[in-house]
């Protein structure tokens, strides 16, 4: 097995490593196994997935001052935690430690996995695997989950280690960019500013905190939301019938619920910030299953109130990021923060204050659309394939979706004190039940 990457963080990841120790930045996949897992088997394939990553045989060095880290090789293995419990436990387990607990980038690896078993009527597990920003997007973190259980699956009639080979490390983000978006002034970045002036002069809405918590004692939060096959199969036939993305009704939705909470008007503007998946983009192309943060995150300012429905403000939205797209302005934001991204932890706190006093992503939503983890792998069933995602200290309420075993996952994470656990529950039924609403002629 050739070593781990060796090599500086980039600009991008040392940005996910600061904000990280301020407030821990993970990122979790769940899957439900229905079946027996013998002992040790996780582990095994725990080695094997680590064998096959180059980045999830990493730990981060940095010199004194906190300052120039760097990756460098860690042999120790990927950490598994069992846990009996019932069929929420996963849940609280998220909760209660997953989100709020840093994983440990002084030793690595840079993730951990929990198996919370039980087996009433039927022997199920809940594997939750955790692994930092980073290294690491939804895309990422759902592609490792699955290849854990390929992994499993293939040792489970094997009695040796059957490690598998390395892929080979590739660059970070930014070293894979066309050449054009590693300039400092570009198309891109020309319009990328433009549109933040706008969105100020505009008096966009932010999501005003409700109570004053140090970044540093913030506790990210989640709640969980799903919307049946039924649903789902009704949303994407409306949303075709209106010549709209789902990712533009369900960013709609949410602008509707969170709008009239962040400006307390019934109609208004209000900012959400929407990941674009840019892996197709770099050069050369990056596989959907490999490891890495390949997501940058662009705004969409949209009007909400005033008669306005839930259709023609999705409108607005898809108009509003396929501009962006076009322009490719994520990749641009990307080289950007080579410029403002803090030297250290210690050295952050005048950028990331002013990004929570003044950004105007406080408020996100990050789909991944349509994932296909397998309904079965070996003997093996699995459901409810999902992801949560944990808040940098500038933002306050995310919402992290996929759809996977005919199911759509809307998970709600929010900054605890700054957004109370009863207004993250509004905020998220709100956004439920605008869109139900409006995908359903009878209502409910």
């Amino acid at each position: 097995m050739s070593p781990g990457v060796r090599r500086p963080l980039s600009p991008a990841e040392r940005w996910f490593w600061i904000a990280d120790q301020i407030s821990p930045l993970n990122v979790i996949a769940r899957v439900r196994l229905t079946g027996h897992i013998p002992d040790g088997l996780l582990a095994r394939a725990a080695a094997s997935l680590a064998a096959e990553y180059p980045l999830l045989r990493v730990a981060i060095r940095a010199d004194g001052d906190g300052k120039s880290p760097a990756f460098v090789p860690t042999s120790l293995d990927i950490p598994i935690h069992g846990v009996r419990g019932d069929r929420k436990e996963w849940e609280r387990i998220v909760d209660d430690h997953e989100l709020s607990t840093a994983v440990d980038w002084r030793s690595g690896p840079l993730v951990r996995i929990v198996d919370v078993s039980s087996d009433l009527p039927e022997e199920v597990h809940d594997l939750v695997l955790t692994v930092s920003h980073v290294i690491a997007d939804a895309t990422t973190a759902l592609s490792l989950l699955q290849r854990l259980l390929v992994h499993a699956d293939r040792l489970a009639a094997t009695e040796g280690d059957g490690l598998v080979s390395s892929r080979p490390a590739i660059g970070a983000p930014e070293d894979l960019l066309p050449a054009r978006y590693r300039r400092p002034w570009t198309i891109a970045s020309t319009t990328a500013i433009a549109d933040q002036l706008t969105a100020v002069l505009a008096r966009s809405g932010r999501l005003m905190p409700e109570a004053t918590v140090a970044p540093s004692r913030r506790r990210t939060r989640f709640l969980r939301r799903t919307l049946t096959a039924t649903d789902v199969d009704t949303l994407v036939r409306r949303c075709r019938e209106e010549g709209v993305t789902v990712h533009g009704a369900l960013t709609a939705a949410m602008a509707m619920a969170v709008g009239p909470s962040a400006t307390e008007r019934t109609a208004g503007r209000i900012c959400i910030g929407s990941p674009i998946n840019f892996r197709a983009k770099l050069t050369p192309p990056v596989a959907a299953d490999e490891a890495g943060c390949y997501v940058a995150t662009v705004p969409s300012v949209v009007r909400f109130g005033d008669d306005r429905d839930l259709w023609s403000i999705a409108r607005r939205i898809n108009r509003s990021l396929q501009r962006r797209t076009r322009f490719e302005q994520h990749l641009a934001a990307l080289f950007a923060l080579r410029f403002v991204c803090p030297a250290s932890a210690a050295k952050s706190s005048r950028v990331f204050g002013l990004m929570e006093r003044s950004g105007l992503l406080n408020v996100c939503i990050s789909n991944v659309g349509r994932y296909s983890f397998a309904a079965r792998i070996g003997d093996w069933r699995l459901s409810g394939a999902q992801f949560i995602a944990g808040l940098p200290s500038s933002s306050y309420f995310l919402a992290t979706v996929n759809t996977s075993h005919e199911k759509l996952f809307w998970n709600f994470s929010f900054a605890d004190g700054p957004v109370s656990r009863r207004s993250a529950r509004r905020l998220a039924d709100g956004c439920v039940q605008n869109l139900l609403g409006a995908i359903d002629s009878q209502g409910r």
